[in-house]
């Protein structure tokens, strides 16, 4: 109701001061104003205000007031936004702070990591050399046998020459056909 008056009295206020300013630009006697027909103008204007608020005032009021209201949301909205954005700026802070111990932890993961497995490499090697050192004294020893095989071999075919030119120097044909006699019969009996 208090509105309605102060709108009322400033519509009013608004065409007396129309008045009085088309009053005062005109000189005395030469522009009158027709006081009836302004009369009945501020009346129509009034008219057409208090009808506007009386059907329409409620929707303007209630699109202004939404209008308010969605600009608090927007604010309310903006402001949490903010604080979340300051919580992230705060957390990426904080990252970056710790980046440098993050670095120094990776780096000695890393060395640690490398230490392990030089150590399993050096551990393999050692490993697969034992076991060339084992093949090898396995493979000398074949070979050593081997050797020693023919080395007896050699030395069984030089001493049956050497026993063939001796027993043929000393043994006469006599003698030889006696042995060879022998032994046939030694292998004809047996």
């Amino acid at each position: 109701m208090k509105r309605k008056h102060m709108i009322m009295a400033i519509a009013t206020l608004t065409a007396l001061l129309v008045a009085g300013a088309a009053c005062a630009s005109g000189g005395a006697g030469e522009h009158e104003i027709p006081w009836m027909n302004f009369t009945w103008r501020v009346i129509n204007l009034i008219l057409v205000l208090g009808i506007l608020y009386k059907f329409a005032g409620e929707k303007i009021a209630g699109l202004f007031k939404g209008r308010q209201a969605g600009i608090r949301q927007e604010l309310n909205d903006l402001q949490a936004r903010k604080e979340a954005a300051e919580k992230k700026l705060l957390d990426v802070e904080k990252s970056i702070a710790n980046l440098e111990q993050e670095k120094d932890a990776i780096l000695a993961e890393a060395r640690d990591q490398g230490e392990s497995m030089k150590a399993a490499i050096i551990q393999k090697a050692e490993q697969s050399a034992e076991q060339l050192k084992a093949q090898a004294k396995v493979s000398a020893e074949q070979e050593f046998v081997i050797a020693l095989d023919e080395m007896r071999a050699e030395m069984a075919d030089k001493v049956i020459e050497a026993a063939e030119k001796i027993v043929k120097s000393k043994l006469t044909k006599a003698q030889h056909e006696n042995l060879v006699d022998e032994y046939l019969t030694k292998v004809v009996l047996n």
